[in-house]
């Protein structure tokens, strides 16, 4: 099977960039880099060195990109300073490239990021957001957009927006699960030591990640394994020996850190493999009962009755 070619993401900086809006995703997303994901990182901007909001600098930031890579995504990364620094000839020449940029290439921001896709034209006919102080700033800018004041970020498809400083984490946290899964995100997540990981619909959590919120390493060791294999017939002795602790041991420290059995959370993450398969592939029920680990086709009906409204084939269905 051939590789999936990285996803080159080229962080945009601009002087006085918030430092928090950008050493904070962008680790999270070195991480992931280095624990596998398919992911190449490109820090640029209008100038190669450029201070930040802590009075350091940066240096040896790349130019803006006259090409983009096949699969590229623009992240604009916040500024300390927003009426000063983006009434600056650097930054309206990095609006002056966002208005250059391909169409159909993804875009996303970190906080005040979203007001120079605004100024770009960007977000016009989207739902979008940024930080808290500056949704006026931005519907004023974007006046065609629809501004969401009360959201950690939104996922627009092409465009993705954040309330930035820590959010952007959560941001580059939901673009490491789209890429390399849920099971290395949760990893980033950990050594990023998050306690908790908000999504786009916050507190709504996507099944790979519900349950997660919790700190002991047992427990998350036998998530893992489950996540990673959610089709396998894991016994609790076996998911044990992953967590190193007893069965009965896993069993106590399971309900007391997620809230729920071993047995139920392998059901919603089976459920949740079902619910892609029939929106990707379209898949037969019988097929899908079957790469998602249930016994049958009707074993699929009677767990996905626990958790879902309707049933397999009109899941199907509807995607068709």
């Amino acid at each position: 099977m051939s590789e999936v070619p990285a996803l080159h993401i080229y962080l945009v900086l601009t002087p006085n960039v918030l430092m928090l809006d950008y050493a904070g995703p962008a680790e999270a997303l070195r991480m992931a880099r280095d624990m596998g994901a398919p992911i190449a990182l490109h820090a640029c901007g209008p100038q190669g060195d450029i201070a930040t909001s802590l009075g350091t600098g940066l240096t040896g930031l790349e130019a803006l990109p006259a090409t983009l890579a096949a699969r590229s995504l623009v992240l604009v990364v916040g500024n300390s300073n927003e009426a000063v620094d983006y009434a600056t000839d650097a930054a309206r020449s990095v609006v002056q490239w966002l208005r250059a940029v391909p169409q159909g290439t993804r875009m996303a921001s970190i906080c005040s990021g979203a007001l120079l896709l605004a100024q770009a034209g960007c977000l016009d006919g989207r739902h979008c957001t940024t930080h808290h102080t500056l949704i006026a700033d931005l519907q004023a800018l974007a006046p065609r957009a629809q501004v969401v004041a009360d959201r950690i970020f939104v996922d627009e498809g092409g465009v993705l927006t954040s309330a930035g400083i820590t959010t952007g984490i959560d941001l580059a946290l939901y673009l490491i699960e789209q890429e390399a899964g849920a099971e290395l995100a949760a990893r980033v997540a950990r050594r990023l030591v998050m306690y908790q990981r908000r999504g786009t619909h916050d507190p709504q959590m996507s099944p790979w990640l519900a349950h997660r919120n919790h700190m002991h390493p047992a427990v998350h060791r036998a998530q893992d394994a489950v996540a990673r294999e959610p089709q396998r017939n894991w016994t609790l002795s076996e998911l044990a020996d992953v967590a190193c602790v007893s069965p009965r041991h896993l069993t106590r420290l399971f309900a007391q850190h997620t809230g729920i059995s071993v047995v139920v959370y392998q059901q919603q993450l089976r459920i949740a493999r079902a619910k892609e398969l029939l929106a990707r592939q379209g898949l037969p029920v019988e097929r899908v009962a079957e790469a998602c680990g249930f016994a049958s086709a009707r074993d699929l009906r009677r767990v996905w009755r626990k958790y879902e409204a309707g049933s397999p084939a009109t899941a199907r269905a509807v995607v068709q």
